[in-house]
């Protein structure tokens, strides 16, 4: 009962610091609408493309070629492809340079030469795409007209028919976050993380107001006010952290997905992980020196675990390093959750925040036994 006492003492306390009970709220609020609003295009799952302009010189081709040639211009033109023919006073390899054509193409009898631009890669693919396309018709067409010349007809009537330029069909279509859903997530888990910051004074705030003495000579055992220090501090900061879950679901429209009772035990585990980090460390250093690691290192675990940008899953020293961030363990089982409905991705990230969290404990735990106060 005593525990329970101490714990709603600490949640009460918590409450009456407005400015930090603001900043746990307000914080990644405005966050999640800055970022997820500026960075929405970095998000975005599609590219727009404008106006294709390609430059061609017929440097003397068949009859036979040059027809399929025009048949092929006029049925791509409704694919925002527009063919133009080199003037006389013009110079196609130059034109491309100065980025006014995506391509220059010269077609003849001995075959198709290709100009593309490095500053329009992705249109100069396509063209040269569609041109191998038509190389390869014609040359078929060319074959057929040898052997069977009624078949060479048939080819010919579906190679002049319009057709669209990409088709791409995915088997299943995975879900993937837009700006403010993957900020409504960074930014949860981050200030879980600051959470550390609080704990770090719940033993430490006693000392430095000089209660920690009249604690240790009350009738209340050690156990008890650690525990419920732990409690009333896992209360508040997780009550902190599921007012930024439902405000970004609700007034941002964010998805959190299907699965909130696993969501809602990720973010528990770190915010565990979060109070356990700075009680351990306020034992490990003194006075304001605690504070400044448990800062530097919430930051460091912020950056590395993606909480201002996304960090890929590749083999680099970043995407190393950022794997021994706690926020990059929750982030990428939410998200996995989330998305991929993978309710096992929940079990690495809770195992290692439960590990690393009674570690911290385990230092607070031994250091608090050997002081004579708290």
């Amino acid at each position: 009962m005593t525990t329970i006492h101490i714990a709603i003492k600490e949640i009460k306390q918590a409450l009456r610091d407005r400015r930090t009970f603001l900043f746990m709220l307000a914080f990644p609020i405005v966050l999640i609408l800055i970022l997820g609003t500026a960075l929405s295009n970095a998000f975005s799952g599609s590219i727009e493309l404008g106006e294709m302009k390609v430059l061609y010189k017929d440097t003397g081709a068949s009859p036979a070629l040059g027809g399929y040639w025009d048949g092929f211009v006029k049925a791509v033109e409704g694919e925002n492809v527009h063919f133009t023919p080199l003037g006389k006073d013009m110079n196609g390899q130059e034109e491309v340079k100065s980025d006014n054509y995506v391509a220059y193409v010269e077609i003849g009898d001995e075959g198709i030469r290709f100009y593309g631009s490095t500053r329009n890669t992705i249109e100069g693919n396509i063209v040269q795409g569609m041109l191998t396309t038509f190389a390869q018709r014609y040359n078929l067409v060319a074959a057929t007209m040898k052997t069977d010349p009624v078949a060479a007809q048939a080819v010919l009537a579906n190679a002049s028919a319009p057709h669209d330029i990409v088709k791409e069909t995915a088997l299943q279509a995975d879900k993937a976050p837009g700006s403010i859903d993957y900020y409504a997530v960074a930014m949860t888990t981050m200030i879980a993380m600051y959470g550390a910051m609080s704990a770090s004074t719940l033993i430490r705030g006693e000392r430095s107001r000089n209660t920690a003495i009249r604690l240790s000579a009350a009738p209340v055992s050690k156990a008890e006010i650690f525990v419920g220090k732990i409690i009333g501090s896992l209360f508040t900061n997780l009550a902190c952290v599921l007012a930024v879950v439902l405000f970004s679901k609700y007034a941002f429209k964010a998805d959190w997905g299907y699965h909130m009772g696993m969501v809602i035990l990720v973010l528990l585990s770190e915010v565990l992980l979060a109070v356990a980090i700075g009680l351990g460390l306020s034992y490990l250093f003194k006075g304001e020196t605690a504070r400044s690691i448990v800062m530097i290192f919430t930051q460091l675990a912020s950056f590395l675990g993606g909480a201002y940008f996304p960090i890929g899953q590749d083999e680099s020293f970043m995407g190393w390093i950022s794997d021994f961030s706690p926020l990059r363990w929750a982030n990428v089982a939410i998200n996995k959750i989330i998305y991929s409905n993978e309710l096992g991705a929940a079990l690495p990230a809770i195992g290692l925040n439960l590990i690393v969290a009674f570690a911290f404990l385990a230092i607070a735990i031994i250091s608090m036994r050997r002081r004579e106060a708290l």
